[in-house]
């Protein structure tokens, strides 16, 4: 590789108009070859000539309030469902905003509120006759009558969102004063349909200068709800709560046939999150948004192209609808996805998206104040960022990394500038020695849940590689998979079912989660089609790792579903009459061998017991953490959860290799130290060895030949070599 390819390229870098000299010192010492402006920002007019790409922001759903507050019937709509709220007297009265910002939203009083909204007495189960329920508007309550006593009430009713939600965000964190809150509108009515897309191709012709529309994103905005004080109340990135409208909800009628109910969407109060187990209407849903978003978006992507400009897609905000790894995705023509990297899932979440000519990510630290401010220390952050996602890079790159925020924020800090050069420059060297070839793969390893590839690498995160502290020890195997030499699949129960053979090829089988939750399957496991066909891949050979309560759902005499299988059952006070007498333990196995210290199960499980014949690895007071058992020709982990740390991470990669009957396959491409990773590109003929951490390591590196040399490497080090 020669100098000038190492230090120019594939680097992205924001601006603004107070920052035009630190802009173009930028782009020289990092190397970028294209820049963008920010929510906020405006391009400076002294950029326009440089040679550079420019990427522009464009929002579809907002900066226009002209036409929102022309237009108050097409601004956008969420399904919201109140507290639950009891009944002690004969007549029971519901504030329908308490706990809501009402900058953010607005009941919807416009359309009938008696076929939109829904009362449901959440102790029956039963919905409640509209004759005995109405909006009194002057309160703000929905007034009930008849009710029965001590029964819990709750209200779902649409409201409009007058605050962008994004937009309310950005200005809560930045602390921005004196500013006009932009308004929500829907691309998807006709009117508002028809405006926007002379309004893009209006913006294309007054930005010649422009090369690249960033489109942030198209339609709907993920859930994100605040509260009075204008804090985040409720928040899934997944959510579709905010995708809703009387127009877009009877189209879903006429395609599917049945009346909509709220509750398809409100969903007892979880809004279908990603831990509840997806029902069939809230499944169809899904699917039809994903066509109708898939179908506006390419017609927005058509003109892009047709007036001369490249169209590429933020993985974020209103991205709902557009699903990347979904068959209507690749529908759209976009040239290229951008998202934020916030750790290796994230990372492998945008980079292997397929149909798009090339990816972006987005590292962190986002320059904003929580970050950059005196005392802060953005370099950190940044060094975190960049070793954590540079496992995934080496094993499926994205073509260009940038950066967003305020220039001038991250200006204050020379040492941070100066560790991004050398970030910017180790990028560009690990794409010129990757890209083009697959990395050597070990096993197939297929991840098993309720959504499948539609949720791949998503699998338990919040958003840009945040955690619940109740799902970490779960996160940390997706994560542990992104960098790891494993073929990765995501498969969802529906695949399965409807054809078993999807499971040829496959050498493991992950689960992983709490029992009941659609990371785990819940009732689906009362299919014997399903439960079937996974303890016949077992028994046939396969492997299985299951995480936290793998098939966990009481039913049948059992809770965890597999537990004949993996050899461990929960005690959920069904069976304490029964006594217990497997409590050996068997530290000295093979999945255990690199472990140099106690074991990290994160919150791991309570009540887990070994059945007779498992072999147990770890236990906590007679609870059991770690086992393994042989059931027919197969093998199956059972693990209570599993944070992500190097050596953790290990322990899986040693997890797959035994459940797969490959113990053989270890000392190929292979390093002694769990903080250092060997990963090879046969095809290009070389291999790397890359240090993990920030301190000197030293390892014993293993070849594909199994051969071996010995390695020190200085903190951070990646040294690459010929095959």
């Amino acid at each position: 590789m020669n100098e000038f390819d190492r230090k120019h390229g594939r680097v992205t870098i924001p601006t603004d108009v107070d920052v035009v000299p630190e802009t173009l010192e930028i782009l020289k010492r990092w190397g970028a070859d294209a820049i963008r402006d920010c929510d906020g920002t405006d391009y400076p007019e002294a950029l326009k000539s440089v040679d550079a790409k420019v990427y522009s922001t464009y929002y579809t759903t907002r900066k226009d309030n002209a036409w929102a507050k022309a237009n108050p019937d097409e601004v956008q709509q969420c399904y919201i469902m109140t507290g639950f709220y009891p009944a002690v007297e004969d007549t029971l009265s519901i504030p329908l905003m308490k706990g809501i910002s009402d900058e953010l939203m607005m009941v919807n009083t416009r359309d009938d509120i008696k076929r939109w909204w829904e009362v449901i007495d959440r102790t029956s189960g039963e919905i409640v006759d509209t004759a005995n329920w109405d909006y009194d508007e002057s309160t703000g309550c929905v007034v009930i009558k008849n009710v029965e006593k001590y029964h819990d009430y709750t209200v779902s009713f649409l409201a409009y969102l007058i605050w962008d939600p994004v937009h309310m965000y950005n200005a809560v964190t930045n602390n921005w004063q004196n500013f006009e809150h932009q308004i929500t509108f829907d691309v998807r009515q006709p009117k508002t349909h028809k405006f926007t897309m002379e309004r893009l191709r209006k913006f294309i012709a007054e930005h010649p200068y422009v090369n690249v529309i960033r489109y942030t994103t198209f339609f709907h905005q993920f859930t994100l709800m605040f509260d009075e004080l204008k804090r985040e109340r409720y928040v899934d990135w997944y959510g579709y709560s905010a995708s809703v409208s009387p127009y877009i909800l009877e189209q879903f009628e006429k395609e599917v046939g049945y009346k909509f109910r709220p509750e398809y969407i409100i969903d007892q109060g979880y809004y279908n999150n990603q831990y509840r187990v997806p029902s069939k209407e809230f499944k169809d849903f899904q699917a039809f948004q994903r066509r109708e978003v898939a179908k506006l978006a390419k017609e927005m992507v058509d003109i892009t192209h047709e007036l001369g400009k490249e169209a590429m897609m933020f993985l974020g905000d209103h991205w709902i609808g557009t699903e990347p790894f979904m068959d209507e995705f690749k529908t759209i023509g976009l040239d290229a996805v951008v998202g934020s990297v916030g750790n290796g899932s994230t990372l492998r979440l945008i980079s292997d998206i397929p149909g798009v000519k090339y990816t972006e990510g987005r590292f962190l630290p986002y320059f904003f104040p929580d970050t950059f401010h005196e005392g802060g220390d953005p370099v950190k952050e940044a060094k975190e960022n960049w070793v954590t996602a540079r496992r995934a890079i080496l094993r499926k790159p994205i073509d260009r990394i940038g950066y967003g925020g305020y220039l001038k924020l991250a200006c204050q800090f020379p040492d941070f500038i100066d560790y991004v050069e050398s970030v910017c420059n180790e990028f560009r060297e690990l794409y010129a020695n990757i890209k083009g070839t697959t990395p050597y793969c070990i096993k197939t390893v297929a991840v098993l849940n309720s959504w499948g590839k539609m949720r791949s690498w998503g699998c338990h995160m919040v958003h840009h590689a945040l955690y619940q502290k109740q799902n970490y020890s779960y996160a940390g195997v997706i994560e542990a998979l992104s960098g790891a030499p494993f073929d990765v699949k995501f498969i969802s129960f529906d695949d399965v079912k409807n054809d078993p053979s999807i499971l040829n090829g496959i050498d493991v089988i992950i689960n992983v989660g709490d029992g009941d939750t659609a990371h785990t399957g819940g009732t689906v496991w009362e299919d014997p089609a399903v439960t079937a066909a996974i303890r016949g891949f077992i028994w046939n050979g396969g492997g299985f790792i299951g995480v936290g309560e793998p098939s966990g759902h009481q039913y049948q005499g059992r809770y965890l579903q597999l537990a004949g299988a993996l050899g461990v059952e929960k005690e959920t006070g069904f069976t304490l009459n029964y006594d217990k007498y497997n409590w050996d333990e068997h530290p000295d196995h093979f999945i255990l061998a690199d472990c140099t210290r106690e074991m990290d199960f994160g919150e791991g499980k309570k009540s887990i017991y070994a059945l007779e014949g498992t072999e147990i690895l770890v236990q906590r007071e007679k609870e059991v953490q770690m086992a393994v058992h042989n059931y027919g020709a197969g093998r199956c982990v059972y693990i209570s959860g599993l944070p992500y740390t190097f050596e953790n991470s290990r322990v899986l990669y040693r997890s797959i290799l035994w459940s797969a009957h490959g113990e053989e396959d270890l000392n190929k491409w292979f390093s002694s130290n769990f903080n250092v990773e060997v990963h090879a590109f046969v095809a290009n003929g070389k291999y790397c060895v890359v240090n993990n951490t920030y301190e000197p390591q030293s390892t014993t590196v293993y070849k594909g030949d199994g051969s071996s040399f010995h390695l020190d490497l200085a903190a951070n080090e990646i040294k690459w070599y010929e095959i």
